[in-house]
């Protein structure tokens, strides 16, 4: 994939999770990142462990479902690292429930930050010929009735990488995405249910054919593909990154 020595990448949503793997992936092939989320306490701790791998490190505390702190967060990081090449949507307000509160939580965290992101970031990634890789999941190709919220918006995720390779194409500008399967790290939900509710993780874990749920660097490396030149002609498509989980 090479290195990405030079590249100022953003990351949102990323303190934990993908989203920190995701930021420590390119800042160890040399690219000065910046990752925003809304805890500061998460936030500082990668931030630092960005910056002890010798690269230009930016975060800033933001309440993604605001399109005035994605907004200052877009810029404050192009700023600090003197433009974009890449951006990397992974926030999730991970609404699940067919509820206002979820539903809203899904709209104007997955849906419309990556929205305002991506169009804060769009002069930017203009002047580079960069590229956009948003985060969606294996939920949204198929109906859900345990997390139907979550699963409509990551659908409607997979439809705007499209729209937005689409969109974009004419600038020199590639938009793609990954839609992970259950991922398990510590502090996430899925290590959470593995005590807390070991029947629902025992048969997630009993549809995956590798026997395993994956890792966040597993799907971190995928986006470090997807924004490499080894992906140059590739736009608008969303790679599944789930050890074969859909196939059950």
């Amino acid at each position: 994939m090479g290195d990405f020595a030079g590249k100022r990448v953003l990351v949102a949503g990323g303190s934990k999770g993908i989203g920190r793997s995701v930021a420590l992936c390119f800042a160890r092939q040399g690219a000065a990142v910046s990752i925003c989320a809304r805890g500061a306490e998460a936030l500082e701790a990668t931030r630092a462990e960005i910056a002890a791998l010798g690269v230009k490190a930016h975060a800033m505390a933001a309440d993604l479902s605001k399109a005035e702190a994605v907004a200052a967060w877009v810029e404050g990081a192009a700023a600090a690292l003197g433009g974009v090449d890449v951006l990397v949507n992974n926030a999730s307000g991970f609404g699940s429930q067919d509820t206002e509160e979820d539903w809203a939580k899904g709209l104007n965290v997955d849906v419309m930050a990556t929205v305002r992101a991506s169009r804060a970031a769009a002069p930017h990634l203009r002047a580079a010929k960069g590229c956009i890789v948003n985060v969606t999941s294996i939920s949204g190709f198929r109906p859900s009735r345990r997390t139907p919220a979550y699963a409509a918006v990551k659908a409607l995720l997979v439809n705007y990488t499209s729209s937005q390779a689409a969109a974009f194409a004419e600038h020199g500008v590639r938009v793609n995405a990954v839609a992970p399967g259950s991922i398990e790290f510590p502090g996430g939900s899925w290590e959470a249910r593995r005590t807390g509710d070991p029947a629902l993780y025992n048969r997630i874990l009993g549809s995956i054919p590798f026997g395993r749920l994956g890792t966040p660097e597993e799907v971190a490396e995928v986006v470090m593909f997807l924004a490499s030149p080894a992906a140059r002609w590739v736009t608008g498509q969303t790679i599944i990154v789930d050890g074969g989980q859909m196939l059950g």
